[in-house]
């Protein structure tokens, strides 16, 4: 039986709300419709779960029960969940999300720890992230490490303009260049860093409905995935300090494949593993 909207219902309670919230996404085959509920419900109300918990009987204003009920037809027309709340949560940043750049994944988290363990023994090392995007993983490099002179690069002005505010929000100073992977940057760098477009452009069609609210310019790159990461690799010998390293997050299936190439042309390479236990990560150091 179709549960009733929101936005029908008179004199709605937090209780009610998030009951018949979360069944219409149940009923809309919604991955997390619990969760779903429970973050929309406390972006209307700004409660958190305690408060939506204790505040169960509060009676919902006009205003936030047509609130919630715009929010929940975007959700069910497959919107990312992260683009409603309009800012999220990643390693300890708060950062503004928007369709102008890849919606930062909880496995990039593994890429600053494995980032972070290369630049350990560096004093004021200078970093380099490739393709910025919210500017998540150089403003997680900044915020860990302050004396390390961080600069971000994207090709996408709007991905720029976005990575600026979420330094602003962040307070961390990081510098920005728009720039067509390492077109026009010189550096020295001791560690380079990017999660560049690693999907088979094969994958798009079969994409999960969200994916289509995320830049296809920030996820496919050529038949195998490996288009613009090689370009990368091919242009990072002319900004990589002597020992420096580059580290890529790239697609379980790819990553192989680009570890042999590196390995026949003189790269030092170590692959590490996702959260999962996937090979994911692409660890190169060249001529030492």
């Amino acid at each position: 039986m179709t549960q009733p909207s929101p936005a029908s219902s008179s004199s709605l309670t937090v209780q009610a709300a998030w009951r018949e919230l979360a069944a219409r996404f149940r009923l809309a085959g919604l991955p997390s419709p619990e969760v779903d509920a429970r973050e929309l419900l406390g972006l209307v109300t700004a409660l958190d779960t305690t408060g939506l918990v204790i505040r169960a009987a509060q009676v919902l204003s006009a205003e936030q029960t047509r609130r919630l009920e715009a929010l929940a037809r975007r959700r069910e027309a497959r919107q990312p969940l992260q683009h409603l709340l309009g800012v999220v949560e990643w390693a300890g940043l708060n950062l503004h999300v928007s369709p102008d750049a890849l919606i930062p994944r909880p496995e990039t988290e593994v890429l600053l720890e494995l980032a972070l363990d290369a630049a350990k023994h560096l004093v004021g090392p200078r970093i380099l992230d490739v393709g910025t995007g919210t500017g998540a993983l150089a403003l997680g490099l900044k915020q860990a490490r302050p004396d390390a002179a961080v600069t971000a690069s994207d090709v996408s002005a709007p991905a720029l303009a976005l990575a600026t505010r979420n330094a602003a929000l962040n307070g961390l100073a990081v510098s920005f260049v728009q720039a067509d992977l390492l077109t026009g940057l010189r550096g020295p760098y001791d560690l380079l860093v990017s999660n560049p477009p690693y999907l088979p452009a094969a994958d798009e069609p079969g994409a999960q409905p969200e994916v289509r609210f995320d830049p296809a310019l920030a996820l496919y790159s050529g038949p195998d995935g490996l288009d613009l990461a090689r370009r990368l690799v091919n242009q990072a010998s002319g900004v990589l300090a002597p020992g420096g390293v580059m580290l890529l997050e790239l697609d379980p299936r790819n990553v192989g494949v680009l570890a042999a190439e590196l390995m026949g042309a003189g790269w030092r390479v170590r692959v590490h593993s996702d959260l999962t236990g996937r090979a994911r990560f692409l660890e190169g150091r060249l001529g030492v």
